[in-house]
């Protein structure tokens, strides 16, 4: 694929890898309007001009990632693999300049969609979709904290990168979220699904808002809650970005399917005809 300029539109919450430390999944769309994965990136380990945010233009040395079968799964040509900033797009007039990307081709039925994913010669395993409602926003317990093991290990080569590449400025291991975020939610014809919340976004809002709470948690789920159910689903044209995880696609779960973000202008009134 070589140099490619892609707009940022999905980055999952840090998570930590046994095999490439803490890593963020990341998503968006070429100039052509294809979606494009790029797995793995340390993002945190990137200097602040390489640090992009959402609906920022970058561009980036990608090959296929030969280890992903899914079609739109790209990784930098090498682990370092320069990212530059190159633009961004702002959410002026109602998000018009992002919708020319993101709603070129959007999905309302979830059937459709899942037989795409399973079908060996299209294997979509990115998508825009549409709910026809949104039911309810679910709250569960996780685990607390990370698997020690996996802890141990990064935190050796953390020692190693901190002696060698920034021992002025270690990159603290990110905080693990204590729940998992779901929504409830049925497509056009009826088809009701829960689904996780992977994004970033939820991650920063919970922890925000247990800050500004002085550490409830409950007050922290009901803010966090209040912007993605009633916020969400009543002010805004809630379009969700739906992804694949590699696990559920190769083993052919019933839905393959995580929510790693969600798209969301205001929802425009229509003008009455008489």
């Amino acid at each position: 694929m070589a140099i490619k300029k892609v707009l940022i539109t999905v980055k999952t919450y840090p998570s930590i890898s046994s095999k490439y430390d803490e890593l963020v999944c990341t998503a968006g769309f070429l100039e052509d309007g294809t979606w494009v994965r790029i797995y793995p990136i340390p993002f945190r380990k990137k200097s602040y001009y390489e640090q992009y945010s959402k609906y920022d233009w970058i561009e980036i040395d990608l090959i296929k990632n030969s280890r992903d079968f899914r079609p739109e799964s790209y990784r930098p040509r090498i682990e370092d693999s320069e990212i530059i900033k190159v633009g961004h797009i702002d959410p002026i007039n109602n998000w018009a300049e992002r919708k020319k990307y993101v709603l070129n081709k959007v999905y309302y039925n979830l059937k459709e969609l899942i037989s795409e994913a399973k079908d060996e010669s299209i294997r979509t395993s990115l998508a825009v979709f549409k709910p026809a409602q949104i039911l309810d926003f679910k709250v569960e317990y996780a685990e607390r904290d990370w698997d020690p093991a996996k802890i141990a290990k990064l935190e050796a080569e953390r020692e190693q990168f901190k002696l060698f590449k920034q021992p002025e400025n270690p990159i603290k291991i990110v905080r693990k979220l204590p729940y998992k975020f779901s929504y409830k939610l049925i497509d056009e014809i009826g088809t009701e699904s829960t689904m996780m919340i992977e994004d970033w976004e939820i991650g920063q809002l919970f922890w925000n808002c247990l800050k500004n709470h002085g550490g409830d948690e409950d007050k922290a789920i009901e803010d966090v809650r209040n912007r993605y159910f009633e916020d969400f689903t009543k002010t805004k044209d809630l379009h969700l970005f739906l992804g694949t995880t590699f696990i559920n696609h190769l083993r052919n779960a019933p839905n393959p399917f995580i929510i790693i973000g969600t798209f969301h202008p205001k929802k425009t009134i229509q003008p009455a005809l008489f």
